[in-house]
Parts: C-alpha cells; sequence; structure tokens
C-alpha cells in the first residue's frame, strides 16, 4: 500500500505547520501550500514532504497546485486564513474585510473545488475545514474575521450535504484561543498587542493542540464523519469570558 497523500494549506507557520509534522509523523506523504516559499520548502525537506507555493485567492495558482498533487488525494487541510483588525463596523475597514474573506472563505472554496476530484478518485477522502469559535459566536471587534468564519462554517455543512452518497467525509474544526507566533500579531500589527490577548491565560491552547485533533479525526474508520469539533482551552468559557491570573508587582 502507498502512503496516504495530504494537502495542508496555510503550512508555513501555526496550526498548518504543526498539522503538516504530525501528519508526516503519522504516515502521510503531505504537501506544503502557502505563500511563503522558503518556509514551505524548508519544512518539506524536514518532513519527507512536498512544498508547494501557493496563494489559495488566486485561481490559477490554486489550478496548478491541484495538477502538482496529482490524482489522487486522501485528505485535505483547508486551513490558510486569519484576521484584520478589531475595528468596530461602524469603523470598519472594507479591504480588510475583503481581504479576510478572500483568503478565509473564497481560498477554502477554490482549493476545495480544484481537489475534489482527487479526494474522490482515492475512495475514501476527508476534507477538514478550519473554522473558528468566531464562526459560531459573534463579539464586538470581531465583525469581518466572524463573518468570514461564519461562513465557512456554512460552507462546511453545506458540502457535506452535496457530497452525501460520495466517498468524501467533511469537517470542521473550529478553536477558540490558540496562542501562536503570527495569528494575533498579524491581526493588530503589534508584538505586544498581541501578546496582551494571552495575558494572564494559564495554558491556552497551541498549535500542537489543534494538529493533534485535526490527525485524530483523520484517522478514524472512514465511516466515522465528526461533523464538528470545538476545542478551547480551560480557561476560556465563551468568547467574552476568559480567566486570567493577575499577579501583583
Amino acid at each position: 500500500m502507498s502512503e496516504p497523500i495530504a494537502v495542508v494549506t496555510g503550512a508555513s507557520s501555526g496550526i498548518g505547520h504543526a498539522t503538516a509534522r504530525l501528519l508526516a509523523e503519522s504516515g502521510y506523504l503531505v504537501y506544503c501550500v502557502a505563500r511563503r516559499t522558503e518556509r514551505v520548502e524548508k519544512l518539506a525537506k524536514d518532513i519527507g514532504g512536498r512544498a508547494v507555493t501557493c496563494d489559495v485567492s488566486d485561481q490559477e495558482q490554486v489550478s496548478a497546485m491541484a495538477e502538482a498533487v496529482g490524482p489522487k488525494l486522501d485528505l485535505l487541510v483547508n486551513n490558510a486564513g486569519g484576521a484584520l483588525g478589531v475595528d468596530s463596523i461602524a469603523d470598519a475597514d472594507t479591504n480588510k474585510w475583503r481581504a479576510m474573506y478572500e483568503m478565509n472563505v473564497i481560498g477554502t472554496l477554490q482549493v476545495t473545488r480544484a481537489l475534489l476530484p482527487a479526494l474522490e478518485r482515492s475512495g475514501a477522502g476527508t476534507v477538514i475545514n478550519i473554522g473558528s469559535t468566531a464562526g459560531r459566536v459573534a463579539y464586538e471587534g470581531g465583525g469581518g474575521y466572524t463573518a468570514a468564519k461564519h461562513a465557512v462554517a456554512v460552507l462546511t455543512e453545506t458540502l457535506r450535504l452535496e457530497l452525501n452518497g460520495k466517498p468524501v467525509r467533511v469537517t470542521e474544526v473550529a478553536p477558540g484561543m490558540v496562542h501562536t507566533d503570527e495569528f494575533s500579531l498579524v491581526r493588530l500589527g503589534d508584538q505586544e498587542q498581541a501578546e496582551a490577548v494571552y495575558a494572564g491565560v494559564k495554558n491556552p491552547l497551541v498549535a500542537d493542540d489543534i494538529a493533534d485533533a485535526i490527525v485524530w479525526i483523520a484517522t478514524r474508520p472512514h465511516h466515522v464523519n465528526v461533523d464538528l469539533m470545538v476545542l478551547k482551552p480551560l480557561a476560556q468559557a465563551a468568547q467574552h469570558k476568559v480567566y486570567r491570573e493577575h499577579h501583583d508587582v
């Protein structure tokens, strides 16, 4: 039997990077897909995978990526995405909203559409879309991101309905507070503000926690479809309720 093949988008950092590593350790040949060539090439070399430079919001690049992957695919992890800013709707930057929709929603659509034939051809394909608790619950200052992640949730549910009867299962993994090197930094543009997001939170989730969940889902018997997995750190009861330890200086 040849090794199963996986595609992980947004593999240059954070959850995507950790997922590619763990999938490789679990026996997958992993196509590491991201915009930053140097990073995915290093990752692919480290894990014995293959690097593909691709901006998921660019249809031509996605088509080229699908061609590089080939005729059969066992697992697609749509992880590429992100948040930009925390402006209120009254002060919203339309360009940031468009960018978030493009990378979170249109990117997921284009990659999934391009790779579905290969997933079906495998006879036992799996699509795992990385959503967010922001795709379940609204919060102030999150309008553009919550709108995009709600769209990812509905895209996932619709795809599952449309693929019913075909050999492809569809899952959404929706993490809460995950402390990665880049997510909050990209969103806020300031290292100090980014660190403040996690201040006082004992043991926020990290990328490896989400990767572990993704690999668990992917390695269940194929008749088992995990529709939705929501993961939050113990300290986060809800979007608006996070326990923070305060230390007097």
